[in-house]
C-alpha cells in the first residue's frame, strides 16, 4: 500500500500543477521522473539530460499512485516540477534517507538515489525515510531550484 495516495503534494495556489499529457514509452509508475522521447513519456535514468517531468497518478481513470500507466496505451500525466512546491516520488528499495535535506538525483528507472557530490542534484529530501519495503516507495520532495533541466556536469 502507498505511504502518499497523491503526488502533488501542495500547496494548493495559483494555477498549480502545470501538467503535460503524452502516450507511455514503458510502463511508468506514479511518482518516477520522466522525460519526452520521440513524443513519448519514458523513465528518466542516471545519464538523463533535458527537461524532467514527475509521473502524476491518473486520476482521470481513478487510478492510485500504485497503478501503472501501460507502455503504448495510456496517456501519462506528466507533472512540471517547481522548486516551491512538494511531491512525492519514487526511490528506490535499499534507500536510506537519513536527514531532511538530503540531496537527491536521478537514478535508474525513474527513481531518485543519493547524490554524490559529481551528482546532479534534482531535489532535496523533505523526510527521513529508510526503504526496506522490498519495492519502490514514496518520499515527500522539494525539487531543487533546477530540476525541471538537467545538464551534463562540467
Amino acid at each position: 500500500m502507498a505511504r502518499y495516495t497523491r503526488i502533488h503534494l501542495g500547496p494548493a495556489r495559483r494555477n498549480d500543477p502545470q501538467v503535460r499529457e503524452a502516450l507511455a514509452g514503458a510502463d511508468i509508475t506514479p511518482g518516477c521522473l520522466i522525460v519526452l522521447s520521440s513524443g513519448e513519456f519514458v523513465l528518466a535514468g542516471a545519464s538523463t539530460v533535458g527537461k524532467v517531468w514527475i509521473a502524476q497518478e491518473n486520476y482521470l481513470a481513478q487510478k492510485g499512485v500504485d497503478v501503472a500507466y501501460t507502455d503504448g496505451e495510456d496517456t501519462v500525466l506528466g507533472l512540471e516540477m517547481e522548486d516551491d512546491t512538494h511531491y512525492a516520488a519514487r526511490i528506490a528499495n535499499g534507500v536510506n534517507i537519513t536527514a531532511v535535506g538530503t540531496a537527491l538525483t536521478a537514478a535508474a528507472n525513474g527513481t531518485l538515489g543519493i547524490a554524490s557530490t559529481s551528482d546532479l542534484v534534482v531535489a532535496y529530501s523533505d523526510e527521513i525515510y529508510n526503504n526496506t519495503s522490498g519495492a519502490t516507495q514514496l518520499i515527500r520532495i522539494r525539487p531543487a531550484a533546477s530540476a525541471s533541466y538537467l545538464s551534463a556536469a562540467s
